[in-house]
């Protein structure tokens, strides 16, 4: 069963009961809802009047629901993830601290040449070449050291958008919602990463000492293509030039979109659980290769 995303953008008070989540809408009916904790992957609070008891936060927690904070401009701003999300996370934890430099280049290489191929996958089905980007997966050395990662994101970005276009932070379009889905995208595989009882904070190459999630920014590289693929395929009012309503629905669906991984179709929320157990596998020494999807 895909977990499901909830998206809280008006004012309530969450609370926990009998193995269910309470939603009470501040409205003037003061509607509830209930929902099982268990049915539930990613909750999305995004509205400045929302409160919540800490016994939901507690059993939220405990069932692995990846917890998403929105800032002032309704973008996600922070994830609340378990501290314990496996019973032999010790020791996983202490196999990822151990794994080698020549083991975290060969995963970089891994990670690199699938994305770039998705990255192609998508300019092919848009009708553009990508033999350009195939050819340049193909030629991904251990750890990137030729950087064929920046090359191939230059010229990608060029071809989807023209040569006027950058990727930033900026809340103007396509930059607004790639941000939004990214940012969906992490989260789903921050709580992977947690569930797989690994350190979310330990990358295999970002490395960057203010990012709390180097390792969910270097699995999720590979999944990046399928968030663009959604945004291509948006509906932009003319009127708007920044995220609407409409698309963060839309956005929040991927969890449930279909991804080619292990030669079978799973739902992204399931594939990025096989990607993570995967990676544990080869900090183990038990397989050399991470599962990725393969965009088609």
């Amino acid at each position: 069963m895909v977990k499901r995303t909830l998206h809280f953008s008006n004012p309530a008070h969450l609370s926990f009961q009998n193995a269910q989540l309470l939603i009470e809408l501040k409205d003037e009916l003061r509607t509830c809802k209930t929902i099982p904790i268990e049915d539930i992957g990613v909750v999305i609070l995004e509205h400045p009047q929302i409160t919540l008891s800490m016994k939901v936060l507690d059993a939220l927690i405990k069932a692995n629901v990846a917890i998403v904070s929105c800032d002032d401009h309704y973008m996600p701003s922070g994830i609340f993830l378990p501290l314990e999300g496996h019973h032999t996370q010790t020791e996983r934890i202490r196999n990822q601290l151990n794994a080698s430099e020549p083991l975290k280049k060969q995963l970089w290489q891994q990670t690199i040449k699938i994305k770039i191929a998705n990255q192609a996958k998508v300019l092919d089905k848009i009708g553009l070449n990508g033999a350009r980007l195939m050819e340049h997966s193909q030629k991904v050395k251990s750890g990137d050291s030729g950087n064929l990662e920046a090359q191939a994101a230059a010229f990608y970005w060029n071809q989807l958008y023209g040569s006027d276009f950058f990727r930033s932070r900026n809340r103007s379009s396509p930059n607004a919602q790639l941000n939004y889905g990214y940012s969906i995208l992490r989260s789903l595989v921050a709580r992977a990463l947690s569930a797989s009882g690994m350190y979310p904070s330990v990358g295999i190459h970002h490395r960057n000492k203010y990012n709390a999630f180097c390792l969910a920014d270097d699995m999720m590289e590979p999944y990046r293509p399928f968030v663009d693929w959604m945004v291509l395929n948006l509906n932009y009012p003319e009127e708007e030039a920044g995220l609407t309503k409409d698309q963060k629905m839309e956005l929040l669906t991927i969890p449930q979109m279909d991804v080619q991984i292990t030669d079978l179709k799973r739902p992204l929320f399931h594939a990025v659980s096989l990607t993570t157990a995967s990676l544990y596998k080869c900090f183990a020494g038990e397989i050399r290769k991470v599962s990725f999807p393969n965009f088609e």
